[in-house]
C-alpha cells in the first residue's frame, strides 16, 4: 500500500538540494519515483520499502536532476536581462567592454606611478621615444629596474 505522507516527508528532505525554481519539481519527481518503486515491490510480492531504500531512491532522483541540469545547453541571448548586483537589471550586451574606451583607472594609476618614478628612468624613456640609442650604463639600469618590478608582479 502506498504511504504518500511518508513519501512526501522523504522528498521534503531532499528538495533543498535543487535550484529554487526547481524545488517543487524535484519534490514531485521523488514522490513519483518512491510510489513507482513501491508498486514494483508490491507486484513482486512484497512489503513496504525500508526507510534506507526510500532515502537511496530520493538521492538517486536528486543525482538525476543535477545530471539533467549540467547537460542542458546554456545559450544566452545578448538581450537577456541580468541582475547587476545593485537591485536593477542590465542587458547583457551593455556589459561588453568597448575596445576604444579610455580606461580611466589605468590612466590615473599610470599618472600617479610616473610622479614617483625615478628621474633617471624618465630620462631613459625620453631617449627611447626620441630614438636615441641607449648606452651600456642606461641599458643596465633599465634592465635592473625591469627585474625589480618583475619580482613585485610575481
Amino acid at each position: 500500500m502506498l504511504d504518500w505522507g511518508k513519501y512526501i516527508n522523504v522528498a521534503d528532505r531532499f528538495q533543498r538540494k535543487a535550484k529554487t525554481q526547481d524545488k517543487e519539481d524535484l519534490n514531485h519527481d521523488i514522490v513519483i519515483a518512491l510510489a513507482e518503486a513501491q508498486r514494483a515491490k508490491d507486484s513482486n510480492g512484497g512489503g513496504q520499502l525500508s526507510d534506507l531504500a526510500m532515502l537511496r531512491i530520493a538521492a538517486y532522483e536528486c543525482q538525476k536532476y543535477w545530471r539533467r541540469e549540467k547537460r542542458q545547453l546554456t545559450i544566452l541571448s545578448l538581450n537577456t536581462d541580468i541582475d547587476d548586483g545593485n537591485g536593477s537589471s542590465t542587458e547583457l550586451i551593455e556589459t561588453i567592454a568597448d575596445d576604444k574606451a579610455i580606461d580611466l583607472d589605468a590612466w590615473t594609476t599610470a599618472s600617479i606611478w610616473l610622479l614617483g618614478c625615478p628621474g633617471r628612468l624618465l630620462a631613459i624613456a625620453r631617449k627611447r621615444v626620441a630614438g636615441i640609442t641607449l648606452n651600456n650604463r642606461d641599458k643596465c639600469y633599465l634592465q635592473r629596474y625591469r627585474q625589480k618590478e618583475q619580482k613585485i608582479l610575481v
